[in-house]
């Protein structure tokens, strides 16, 4: 069976014309030979889009999201009255590609689309929600991936203040029960210091209690059995707005990992993350 080739465009959410940043927010596709066209927007879960833009109230991201699905719903109609409805025998693909290519051309917009791209499949509806779990929903970021981008981050800083050399991976335990930590500093072969970046920037609240409580269990079961060394420092990052239940655990958990003798420091504190990694040891 022959693929069936798809254009489609990723749908850029833009309120700030002057830094050209963007989110990723829907995609708009269509297959003009099999008469397909179809899109699909974030309308439902879009906290995280909000809080990256800073100032960006979220009646102002609802209402533009409206009016694109007002414009595609009008684009839908419009091809079907040329026969993508498949009531006629025959459709005009050229009108079809003409009236695409008009409606994702770049615009100075608060909503811009992407260069048309091109894909092949056997199902464009099923093909159309792939994408959107890729480019908008980022299946692919798993807490494993975020967590990797905040190491790979807290890496450089040490490179940078030469401090590198001193910190490597390692495993700490007993036979029994280890635990994995990115950064530790050893003397005399015993680990004596531990950086680890957290990620407990989540969507929920029990996800931030599920996340950060396996690494409290993790610190207070190494404690227990005497293999964790005394200075440990907890880089975390957490939820954007300080208002919300999210916020609220994550208070909780960091309150908790702080009773447990971990100091525990924004992720953004960069400074005072290079000073306990140079802080000088008896």
């Amino acid at each position: 069976m022959n693929k069936i080739a798809c254009q489609y465009v990723i749908v850029r959410f833009a309120p700030f014309v002057e830094t050209g940043e963007f989110a990723n927010v829907g995609i708009v596709m269509m297959a003009p030979k099999v008469r397909y066209f179809g899109y699909k927007l974030e309308t439902t879960r879009y906290a995280r889009i909000t809080r990256f833009f800073e100032g960006v109230e979220a009646r102002l991201y609802r209402e533009t999201l409206g009016v694109v699905r007002e414009e595609m719903d009008r684009v839908h109609g419009v091809l079907k009255y040329h026969g993508f409805d498949k009531r006629r025998k025959t459709a005009d693909p050229e009108f079809a590609q003409r009236l695409f290519a008009e409606v994702v051309r770049t615009r100075e917009s608060i909503v811009r689309f992407s260069d048309t791209r091109v894909v092949l499949t056997d199902d464009p509806k099923q093909k159309l929600k792939e994408l959107f779990a890729f480019y908008v929903e980022r299946n692919f970021v798993t807490k494993e991936y975020k967590e990797n981008i905040l190491v790979n981050h807290v890496r450089k800083w040490l490179v940078q203040a030469h401090l590198g050399e001193r910190f490597q991976r390692m495993t700490i335990g007993d036979e029994e029960y280890q635990a994995n930590f990115p950064f530790v500093e050893k003397i005399d072969r015993k680990p004596v210091k531990v950086i680890k970046p957290l990620d407990l920037a989540k969507d929920k609240p029990h996800k931030i209690l599920d996340h950060g409580g396996a690494w409290l269990f993790r610190i207070e079961e190494l404690r227990r059995r005497r293999c964790l060394p005394g200075n440990i420092l907890f880089a975390v990052q957490g939820p954007g707005n300080t208002g919300d239940h999210c916020y609220h655990a994550y208070e909780e958990i960091v309150g908790r990992m702080k009773d447990a003798g971990v100091e525990v420091v924004p992720y953004g504190d960069k400074q005072r993350v290079i000073e306990f990694a140079r802080m000088q040891l008896a």
